[in-house]
């Protein structure tokens, strides 16, 4: 399987907040506005040269992104090759200040508190396309890293109109568990929502693993949690959120969702996990 990728899964902001924003010395502590200040940075840094300095200068800047990357992806055993430097560019700055990253955008129906703390959320979801492809790496970290990977490849210009898409927020895995929420499968798929301009015709992907689906419209159950995410952390926040529910037999008892709006390699990840009421 080609494994060329980056290992970056969403960004912060959203319904899932924001993230810490350390500079990049902080390895293994990096987010999407991370990496966007980062990179807008080295462009005000760039000066006003001619073309062919530029043209040096954005190289520059890609080649340190992309090590920075690397540098933080080791920890993770996520590859990230060289191939990649021009898309992690495309991405963090927003494919050079020419594209705005979009809220999936769904209807909130009920909230339920706690002496102030917020339990979970039911939100609506309306039916869209979505573009997936399912992984089964060693771990689901390796999984969802390596899935985005190769998504972020579709985003930024291997599709049909070989142009960047757009990033939307969050990043979603869907995952599977058995009967008693003590194991989770190692296929983890791995979704992307497409831009509203992108909806009414999605752009094809040239990756033929990757594959476009209309999702239907779906009400979830979402509560917010931080940190890393692994097979352990989720099987926590499956079972969490069981407790928590009134009438947890409305939902899909197999199948759950986790959403990513950070890094996995920040340490202080901003998730939700969802749960899927049944049609």
């Amino acid at each position: 399987m080609d494994r060329g990728g980056c290992q970056m899964s969403g960004g912060g902001g959203g319904g899932g907040g924001g993230g810490d924003r350390s500079g990049p010395e902080q390895s293994g502590m990096i987010t999407l506005e991370d990496l966007e200040s980062f990179s807008e940075d080295q462009v005000s840094d760039s000066g006003n040269g001619s073309l062919e300095e530029e043209a040096e200068t954005m190289e520059e800047d890609e080649d340190r992104l992309l090590h920075y990357w690397q540098d933080v992806a080791r920890g993770h055993q996520v590859e990230v090759s060289q191939d990649m430097a021009e898309p992690i560019q495309q991405l963090t700055s927003n494919n050079q200040g020419r594209s705005n990253r979009e809220h999936i955008p769904f209807t909130l129906l009920t909230r339920k508190e706690k002496c102030g703390e917020l339990l979970y959320e039911k939100r609506q979801y309306e039916k869209g396309h979505w573009a997936c492809i399912t992984m089964r790496e060693d771990t689901y970290e390796q999984s969802i890293c390596y899935g985005f990977m190769r998504i972020m490849r579709y985003i930024c210009q291997q599709n049909s109109l070989g142009d960047y898409l757009g990033m939307t927020l969050p990043i979603i895995t869907v995952v599977r568990t058995d009967e008693n929420h003590s194991v989770i499968s190692h296929d983890v798929t791995v979704a992307y929502f497409l831009p509203t301009e992108h909806q009414a015709q999605p752009p094809q992907p040239t990756d033929s693993e990757i594959h476009i689906e209309i999702w239907p419209a779906t009400t979830v159950y979402t509560r917010p949690f931080t940190g890393p995410t692994n097979e352990v952390t989720i099987i926590d926040q499956i079972n969490a959120m069981a407790e928590l529910l009134d009438s947890p037999g409305v939902c899909i008892s197999d199948s759950f969702i986790v959403a990513g709006y950070t890094n996995p390699a920040h340490n202080h990840r901003q998730n939700e996990i969802w749960f899927l009421e049944r049609p």
